[in-house]
This record gives C-alpha cells, structure tokens and sequence, in this order.
C-alpha cells in the first residue's frame, strides 16, 4: 500500500487477509496519542486540587492506569470481531439505538481534536513571539497550518499511515522531551515543593478522577479501532497489557515532573491556566524554542490524528451516508472552526476545557462502563452481520442501555460541580446529599465515579441474561 493511499475500510468488518502484526504493535498509536507535553500542564492541574506532591503523584498513577485499563478491555472487542468500536457499540445499544452513544462520542472527539490543535497554535504563537520578529497572530497561524495538515494528513488518510507516522511522532517526542527535563531540572524547587501541605481527601479523589477523564477516559470509545487489524489468535492478555504500557507509561512521568515545576513556582502554575503549552518555554533557552516548538506541535497532533481518525468512523457509524474520509473531512472543518474560536476569541483555555470535560465526561463514563461491561459479559464473538442489521440478534433498540445510559448521566451530572460557564450551573443538583455545592466535596467531581458504577453494574445485572441467550443461539 503506497504511504499516501486512502484507507478503503470504514465502519466495516476488517477482512481475514488484513489482520496482520502483534499486539506490541499497539504501543505506538497509543503512546503517540499520549506523549503530549500537554501532561506536564496536568501537574499544575492536578495540585490546583489543593493537593501534595505525593497525592499528585499516586493520583496520577491510579487515574491513569484505572483508565487505560478500561481502553486495554475494550481494544479486546476489536481483536475479537475486527470492527470499530462504535460499530460493536451496536450490540449493548442496538444497530438503532447507538445512534445516541455514537454521537455523544463523535462530540468528544472533536472536542478533543479541536482541543490538541488549538494548544498547538497558542504554544506556536508564544514561542515565535519569545524568539521576536514575528508578530504573535502571523506564529499562530504558522502552527494552526502546521497542526492541522498533520492532523488531516493522519486522520483523513487513515489506519496504515496513522501507524507510521505515530511510530516517528513518538520517537521524536520522547527525544525532545528528554531535552526538555534536562534544561530545565534546575528549576525544581524541592523546598518549596516540600512546604506544599498534604490536601484532603476530597481533593485528591478529585485530582484522580481529573487524570481519569482527562488522561484515559476519552479513548475508550476509539480502543478497537486500531486493536481491529490484529488476527484473532493473538494474546488477549498482551492487547491489554500493550495498551496500558504504551498509553499510560509517558503520561504518568511527564504529570508528576509537571507537578514538579508547577509545585516550584506559582507564577508557572498560575500562566498554565491561561497557555498550558507555551507557559513552559519560560523556563528554557532561546537557543531550544524551535525544537520545543516541534516537539509541543508533534506530540498534540500525534493525539489530533488519532481523534480525527475515529470521529470519522462514529459519524459514519450513526448513519451518514459518506466514505470514511469524507467524514474525516466533514469532521476536519468543524476542528478548524472550534480552534480559531478558542485561539483567537476565547479569552481563558482551561475554563472552556474543563468545562467540556465535566459536562461530556459522564455520560461517556456511563457508556465506556456500559460498553466494557458487554465486552466481559460476552464469552463468544460477535455476530458480524448482525452488526449492521435491525433484524438480526442485536435488535433495533436496546432501551435497557439507553435508559441506563440517562439515569447514570442524571446521576452523575448531579454529583458534579460545573462553574466554568453560566450555562453549565445547573450541574450538581444532588451534591446537598454530601455537603452541597460549597462543601469538602463540591469540586471532587465523585459524579464520575457514579456514572463509571452505574453503567458497569447495571448492565451486568440488566443485560447477563440477555447476552446468554444471544450466545446460545450461536
């Protein structure tokens, strides 16, 4: 297959002659993904939960390896019946039904894309004006050019050229971050860092469920997009442990050394807020601003890539009407409006950000819980035809996940605090339970959790028999 070539797979199932390569073979796309310097920003996010360094520390551990746990299981349904994930979907939610979890995961990734591509722009825009001669807005648009024909060159082209160009996103980026440790060691303040009291519990539980949604959660619904061309017989142990290894292991270190930095110098911590990427280039030599600029470039749009990719597969798989790649390009217009509102209109980053990650978070939890409970409960593969018919096992409606899929995102929007907008208030309608919204658990965000309880348990007890007798009947 030439290097510029169009994927002709979409929502389809992946041919027996096509399902080649071992699981090591997911450590790329996934640490590609997940190289972003945008994880040393995490470290002032993590510690703005009132925690310690030790707190920030196992927070990031456990939020992010408890996450991509949950992508490793699901990339298990693409190793067992080689499709999207969005199209296995259709087995918990019917062919129909998914409509509703497909589009709520087409949202989150173009708000995750638009996200990375916009951090891109805004940490061009303040290298080159730290370097001087170019005007800010003429650096910017320099990055937005650059992010976005990576992006579209990946995502649009698809699955072959997606795997190549992670493998030397990857390799590039841990170079450059390497360098980035290693200038700027100096700047770690141990006693500062040590004078930094231990929070509470509340907080830390808040900080770990940030790294959850923030860090892994959001992948799920794009876990067997990529695990889909590997051949049934491969480990299913290794897929998992691949999985979790390549996405986990570089954003644990690059969170607690940001915690680090962020924990030396408030006036550090409080500019991530505003620039997570660019406020880091005020702790490095000119001399290294270009290849910074490369490495905050490369390592956003190794994420951008993947999350324009399977955008494009769950538009397609709720019913439009269009090739994979059209989709992608449908998909690319959207990430270019998002991102010239937020570089060029929005006056703060880490409110909109946050923002959308609460709001979109739950009822994502509640479907990544749903959907990872099928994958478990199922012993036998899918029915590949019945995947794409109203006829077949699966049905048309499966009206248990989607009532399911409401009441835990009512049950997890009220136990979450929303402030970030005026629009997002109405968040946290049940936190008067355990202290209401000004109270120790205001800002912990346990809805999450909630929605993660709810979907996993709930399908278990409403669906175990149901998947027994789709299965008996194989």
């Amino acid at each position: 297959m030439a290097f510029f070539s169009i994927e002709s797979n979409s929502v389809n199932i992946i041919t027996e002659g096509e399902r080649t390569g071992q699981p090591r073979n997911l450590f790329w796309p996934w640490c590609g993904a997940n190289v972003s310097l945008l994880a040393l920003s995490y470290g002032a996010f993590f510690l703005g939960f009132g925690i310690s360094l030790w707190q920030a520390v196992v927070g990031a551990v456990v939020g992010v390896v408890l996450s991509f746990g949950l992508v490793g299981v699901s990339s298990l349904a693409g190793k067992r019946s080689n499709a999207p994930t969005m199209t296995l979907s259709r087995a918990a939610f019917g062919v129909r039904g998914n409509v509703v979890p497909g589009f709520l995961s087409y949202l989150i990734f173009v708000g995750w894309e638009t996200i990375l591509v916009s951090l891109a722009t805004l940490a061009t825009g303040t290298i080159f004006t730290r370097l001087g001669g170019v005007p800010p807005d003429v650096a910017r648009v320099l990055g937005f050019v650059i992010a976005v024909g990576l992006t579209m060159l990946g995502g649009v082209l698809g699955f072959s050229v997606i795997m190549r160009i992670q493998k030397w996103l990857t390799l590039a980026t841990l170079l450059m971050s390497a360098g980035y440790i290693l200038l700027t060691i100096s700047n770690v303040d141990w006693s500062a860092i040590s004078k930094i009291p231990t929070g509470s519990t509340e907080g830390f539980i808040g900080a770990t469920i940030f790294g959850i949604t923030g860090i892994g959660l959001g992948w799920v619904n794009s876990a067997a997009d990529y695990s889909r061309y590997l051949p049934r017989s491969v480990s299913s142990k290794a897929v998992v442990g691949w999985t979790i290894f390549g996405a986990s292991i570089v954003p644990i270190i690059l969170v607690i050394y940001g915690s680090l930095l962020a924990g030396s110098s408030k006036d550090l911590s409080n500019a991530i807020a505003m620039d997570p990427i660019g406020a880091l280039t005020t702790l490095l030599p000119t001399w290294y601003l270009i290849p910074f600029a490369l490495v905050a470039i490369l390592g956003l749009v190794g994420g951008a890539i993947l999350d324009l990719y399977s955008s494009g597969l769950a538009l397609v798989s709720i019913g439009l009407p269009v090739k994979r790649h059209i989709a992608a390009l449908i998909d690319a217009c959207i990430m270019l409006a998002g991102t010239i509102y937020i570089v060029w209109f929005a006056s703060n980053f880490s409110i909109p950000f946050q923002g959308f990650l609460i709001t979109l978070g739950v009822p994502i939890a509640v479907w990544s819980a749903i959907f990872v409970a099928d994958v478990v409960l199922r012993k036998k593969d899918y029915v590949e035809s019945d995947l794409f018919t109203t006829q077949g096992r699966y049905g048309s409606w499966n009206f248990r996940s989607l009532i399911l899929l409401v009441v835990g995102s009512i049950i997890g929007w009220g136990f979450v605090t929303n402030t970030f907008a005026p629009w997002l208030a109405w968040q946290g309608y049940f936190l008067g339970v355990i202290g209401g919204k000004n109270g120790p658990w205001a800002f912990a965000n346990v809805g999450v959790i909630f929605a993660l309880i709810v979907g996993f348990f709930g399908h278990i007890l409403l669906s175990r028999r149901k998947i027994t007798l789709q299965e008996r009947a194989l």
